[in-house]
């Protein structure tokens, strides 16, 4: 064995990690996330140890909300990137098809699929840890809208971004999400978490949807607060994204980076 040629290949895969985004988040970005989850997670369960919590409904709940929101923005993004693996995207819009025909057919893809995932969720749910999520009755409703607008909304964003920086973005479909995670409250409360994050929670749609989750299991009624924040954030990060991914398109066309897709 001779140690320059170890040094050599050592020293290519340290060049790698320079350039790659993907090598990158497996060092930072993944081990943060699930440290700020599973820390802020541990400081909440230590706070309700004999407050008489229902822990396993309101992390059920969690998990199956959770689940809807990142399908919902997966749908988008997955979707586009199928296209786009498939060697097809550019053959798309080179027929009459629009762009807002485009985004119409990811919203009732996003839709379906949302439906799906909830129905195979809540069976599942059920037959094996007795968890109906029809304990929220009507409240889904307005829950399950704004998980999905939201997750919509973040697959428009990554979408946006890989049109403009190509497949080298493509890990966004996959790990952005759970960028929001941490600050969403999907396992405990804003007020476990410590100030800085308690900011960030505050202009994240979903967070107010998973407060007023657990504001149900615990009151059975759901304050207006919450949901209005929900819907208004909602509201404001749709029309700003999809701004942005008109934009985005409009870019990569004058500079012709359609082809750099295919």
């Amino acid at each position: 064995m001779r140690f320059h040629r170890v040094s050599a290949l050592l020293l290519r895969h340290l060049y790698l990690y320079k350039r790659s985004f993907p090598r990158l988040m497996d060092i930072f970005y993944w081990p943060v996330m699930e440290l700020l989850v599973w820390g802020f997670l541990s400081v909440y369960l230590e706070k309700t140890q004999a407050a008489g919590v229902n822990i396993a409904t309101i992390l059920l709940g969690g998990i199956i909300f959770w689940d809807l929101l990142s399908r919902s923005q997966q749908a988008v993004s997955i979707s586009f990137l199928e296209d786009v693996w498939e060697r097809n995207f550019l053959n798309l819009f080179v027929s009459p098809l629009s762009i807002t025909e485009f985004l119409a057919s990811t919203f009732f893809v996003g839709v379906i699929r949302i439906i799906l995932v909830g129905i195979v969720a809540s069976i599942l749910a059920v037959l094996l840890y007795q968890f109906n999520i029809f304990i929220f009755g009507l409240y889904l409703v307005p829950f399950v809208i704004n998980l999905f607008f939201f997750g919509w909304t973040l697959g428009l964003f990554t979408t946006g971004i890989i049109l403009r920086y190509g497949t080298s973005a493509q890990i966004l479909a996959f790990g952005f999400i759970f960028l929001i995670q941490p600050f969403s409250a999907v396992f405990y409360p804003i007020s476990a978490m410590p100030g800085w994050a308690q900011w960030i929670a505050y202009i994240i749609p979903s967070s107010y949807v998973f407060e007023g989750m657990r504001e149900v299991i615990a009151t059975g009624t759901l304050g207006v607060a919450n949901l209005s924040a929900a819907f208004l954030t909602n509201f404001f990060y749709l029309a700003l994204v999809l701004w942005f991914f008109y934009r985005m398109f409009a870019r990569v066309k004058v500079k012709g980076l359609l082809l750099k897709l295919d």
